[in-house]
């Protein structure tokens, strides 16, 4: 049965080239993973904080390369690109943004991200994430990209609101974390904002 509209994005929009490397034009890059990163991966895992936010633990740098590796396949897969957050100037990782839950066709994606704890407060969840919606909305042609973080998570609503994500609304007890059920905030940002 044919459909009334066209797909938005048509397959092999993402992965008909290699994974860009993205500057945020302000100190930081967006760039693809690399094996090397699995320590400061793995470090970055054992802070508490990211416990309380997070739902994935990483036991052993051998289990974090088995992640990275399957980061760098999601790029071909189109449906799950991550970034390593770096410094432009050292390359020291700061953290991860992504786009999860690719739906090409629909023009829709969910956009995260983690901070390790060294680069808390200092705005890089904000210029990777505003940087990454950009890039995803203006330059590939995605129409909505959407944002979701536990209600509680104060300082994540900062950064969905500063990187220009409207709210739209609470998802009651949408995900579960280690302490139980969090409604989660549904932020969006679509092509035009």
């Amino acid at each position: 049965m044919p459909y009334l509209t066209s797909p938005v994005l048509p397959p092999g929009t993402l992965s008909r080239g290699p994974q860009p490397v993205i500057p945020t034009g302000d100190g930081l890059v967006l760039r693809p993973w690399r094996a090397e990163d699995a320590s400061a991966v793995h470090a970055a895992f054992q802070d508490p904080v990211m416990h309380q936010w997070h739902i994935r633990v990483a036991d052993s740098e051998e289990e974090v390369r088995g992640w990275i590796a399957e980061w760098q396949r999601a790029w071909e897969r189109e449906r799950s690109p991550q970034w390593a957050v770096a410094d432009a100037a050292t390359d020291r990782l700061l953290g991860r943004v992504a786009l999860r839950e690719v739906e090409l066709g629909d023009g829709v994606a969910e956009v995260a991200y983690w901070t390790t704890a060294a680069a808390r407060g200092q705005g890089v969840a904000t210029r990777a994430t505003s940087t990454l919606a950009r890039w995803a909305l203006d330059e590939i042609g995605f129409q909505r990209l959407e944002l979701l973080h536990a209600v509680a998570n104060e300082a994540s609503c900062r950064v969905a609101r500063k990187s220009g994500f409207a709210l739209e609304g609470t998802k009651r007890r949408a995900l579960m974390h280690p302490d139980g059920w969090h409604d989660m905030h549904l932020h969006a940002r679509v092509h035009g904002d």
